[in-house]
Parts: structure tokens; C-alpha cells; sequence
């Protein structure tokens, strides 16, 4: 008997669920495993043997969940040691494993994830460990290197682009609006703002200034910025992601407070739309200053997800297996962009050791000189990305969601 095994890490996205679903979808048509089991809550689900069995699921049900949005097999952010220096844990991974006769290993994630696969993969590779190691790639925050994107940004992005249309409009009903502040995630890079770009109301972009992490924040400038627009239009209207940093590299909205971190290290972010707020107010632009910090809902929309997004993700799934039964291991399933205008991708591998623990920022020539918008190439990159809505299922006026971590 052959089987396989897969599970979800980290942050969620609308779309994760999508890959699991190709996975298993192409495996039920090849018939390459004899079972595809789910670890609930990723490795460390796994290591507690919190274990089921996807191989009999039924097709509605099979669709439903490739159609609902967040980490339907639950998630974990959990780092195993270098098995160099303890091995315990890689030693009860590889019993389970064993146990249930699993001969490839496919974990959704990010760069983390990646991590976990990188140090898979070597360990199998070094004690000649017949189980393949397969990294299926997520991320709302499209940081992976190699890839030309990540399944689960497009959906964010067109999250995002939406939202901002309509904030806009909401917020210019009056004669003196005062300014509008939009507070993306983002820890790294800015990907998720430049998003906002594509918002356009009568061939017009609706955000005045659009800030990104990739370059440092300067007060100065900022002021200057929105205190101009401000006497032309009574009106400002600003992108800025969680992840702004001063130029002594401090995130804006870590000063004066105490930052948490999450077991791998990363500061949790959330409050720059509050201090660029206090910086208006302070230097007496208006006190009419509203802000909103789209928080969660960025990664778990799937009824604003993308169509594109939505089939690329089932597509990385469905290739993660048969680049398995190839004889692949310690790879990452990345995506190609063969063309932009008509859009059309295809899939390759990456070692994933190339991937973990590394960043691809949004390129500095993608933003302006004054540092407070973004270039028609980023828009160009960007669009065929949200072309689309997912034909997710419904009753009664709602969404319709299959998870199996409850």
C-alpha cells in the first residue's frame, strides 16, 4: 500500500483549501495513492496524530471546500529544530509516517513552511528515507522568491482594490471630508497595498498616496504630501501597509509600544493607520481623520476572491502530486507567468531551501521617485492577477463552507 499525506501552515488565504482540493481531486482520477490523509492543524496536528482520511470524501463536499476560504484542514506555526541538534521530533514524524505506509509529504505554506520542507527534504535525502517532501506555496503577502506570484495574493489584492473603490466613495460624500486612511497587511513588503492601485473610479486611481515597507518613511514628506492635497481637494485619501518603517528601521507603529512575536520570530504589527493619524492631527492638517485597518478579512473573502487565484491554487495542488510521483522531494511547486495580455501560467519546481526564511520585496523601480505611489508597470503585473470571481456555492443568500478542523 501507497499513501500520501497533506496539511496547511501558517496565516490562511481564501484560496488555500483549493489546493488540497486539486490534490486530491487528481489523485482520486491517477489513482496514484491508495489513501490521501490530512494532518489537522499542519506538523504539529501531525506529530499529535490528529490524523483523517480525505480519500472517500464526497465530490460535493470535495467542491464545497475547494470553494471556502481560511485553513479548512486548521493551521499551526510550529519550527522544527535543526535535526542536526535534536532529532527527536523528526524521528516520531518519520514512525507516523511510516506507520500509515505515506510515501509523500505535501505541506501549504509559506517561507516557513518552506523551511519545513528544505529540512525534510535533506533529512531524506541523507538517510536515503523513501518519502518525498513537497511544498505547495500560500501567502496573501506574495513574498516567495522564484515564483511570479503566490496563490492567495490575487484574491487578497482584489480584496483590497475593492474595498479601497469603496471606501473612497463612502468617504467623499461631504464638502470637507477630512482623510481617509486604509491600513493593509503586509509585515515585509508592500504587495498587498500596491493592490489599492488598481481601484480606479472614472478612469481615476482613488488613492492620493500609497505607502509600502520597501521604502523608509519619512515624516517630512509626508506631511508636505498630505497637507498639499489637502488644500486642493478637502480631501486625501491614503494606502498604507502595517509594515512601515522609519529610517532607522523601526516599524511606525512599534514606537512607543511594546511589540509581541510569534514562534518564529516576526513582530505581530496592526496600529500605523493610528499613528499616521496622530501625525496629521499633531501638525494641525485636520482633525477630520478616519482609519480603518482591514485586518483579517484580506485572507479569508472568498466572495471577493479571484478567479485566477482560485484556479491557480487547485492547479500548484494537482502539480505538487505529479511532480511527486516524478521522484521530486524537497522542492516547491512555483508558478510561471507565460504571458500577461492574454494571462496565462504554468508550474515549475524551486528547491525550497532557495524559498525558506528568504523575502521578494516589491521592486523599488515599481515605485515612484517621492515614494508615495506606485508605477504603471506594477499595475500591469498586477492586474490579470483579480481578473475574475470564483463560482463559489451558495444558499439562501450565503456562502455554502466545508471544513474538516471543526
Amino acid at each position: 500500500m501507497m499513501n500520501c499525506i497533506i496539511a496547511q501552515s501558517g496565516g490562511p488565504t481564501a484560496v488555500i483549501n483549493a489546493s488540497v482540493a486539486g490534490l486530491v481531486e487528481t489523485n482520486n482520477k491517477i489513482k496514484a495513492f491508495d489513501n490521501v490523509y490530512a494532518g489537522l492543524n499542519g506538523i504539529q496536528g501531525i506529530l499529535n496524530k490528529n490524523i483523517i482520511n480525505l480519500t472517500n470524501i464526497s465530490h460535493d463536499d470535495l467542491n464545497t471546500f475547494r470553494y471556502t476560504p481560511s485553513s479548512g484542514l486548521g493551521s499551526c506555526r510550529y519550527k522544527l529544530k535543526d535535526y542536526k541538534i535534536d532529532d527527536s521530533e523528526y524521528v516520531k514524524l518519520l514512525d507516523i509516517l511510516d506507520s500509515l505506509d505515506v510515501k509523500a509529504f505535501f505541506y501549504v505554506g509559506g517561507n516557513d513552511s518552506m523551511d519545513t520542507i528544505s529540512k525534510l527534504g535533506a533529512l531524506a535525502e541523507e538517510k536515503e528515507i523513501d518519502i518525498k517532501f513537497i511544498g505547495i506555496p500560500k501567502t496573501i503577502d506574495n513574498d516567495l522568491m522564484y515564483t511570479d506570484h503566490t496563490p492567495g495574493f490575487g484574491s487578497a489584492a482584489k480584496f483590497i482594490a475593492t474595498s479601497t473603490l469603496e471606501t473612497y466613495l463612502d468617504s467623499t460624500v461631504y464638502m470637507d471630508n477630512g482623510v481617509f486612511i486604509l491600513e493593509t497587511m503586509g509585515r515585509d513588503t508592500g504587495w498587498l497595498t500596491a493592490a489599492s492601485c488598481l481601484a480606479v473610479i472614472d478612469g481615476k486611481q482613488a488613492p492620493d498616496l500609497i505607502y509600502l515597507p520597501e521604502t523608509a518613511f519619512d515624516e517630512k514628506s509626508f506631511i508636505e504630501d498630505v497637507s498639499r492635497i489637502y488644500k486642493e481637494k478637502k480631501h486625501v485619501y491614503i494606502v498604507a501597509s502595517e509594515g512601515l518603517k522609519n529610517s532607522d528601521d523601526t516599524f511606525l507603529s512599534a514606537i512607543n509600544t511594546k511589540g509581541s512575536h510569534d514562534n518564529f520570530g516576526h513582530t505581530q504589527l496592526g496600529g500605523v493607520g493610528n499613528y499616521l493619524k496622530n501625525l496629521i492631527i499633531e501638525n494641525n492638517i485636520t482633525t477630520r481623520v478616519k482609519v480603518l485597518e482591514l485586518g483579517v478579512l484580506q485572507r479569508c473573502s472568498m466572495h471577493l476572491s479571484s478567479k485566477v487565484d482560485v484556479e491557480e491554487a487547485y492547479t500548484v495542488g494537482c502539480d505538487a502530486l505529479k511532480y511527486s510521483l516524478e521522484g521530486h522531494s524537497g522542492k516547491m511547486v512555483a508558478i510561471k507567468r507565460d504571458s500577461s495580455n492574454p494571462y496565462a501560467s504554468s508550474t515549475f519546481l524551486v528547491p525550497a531551501k532557495n524559498v525558506a526564511n528568504k523575502v521578494k520585496y516589491f521592486p523599488n523601480k515599481w515605485i515612484n521617485e517621492r515614494g508615495n505611489n506606485v508605477t504603471d508597470e506594477a499595475i500591469e503585473y498586477l492586474k490579470p492577477l483579480i481578473f475574475g470571481t470564483a463560482d463559489y456555492n451558495s444558499n439562501n443568500y450565503t456562502p455554502v463552507y466545508k471544513v474538516f478542523n471543526n
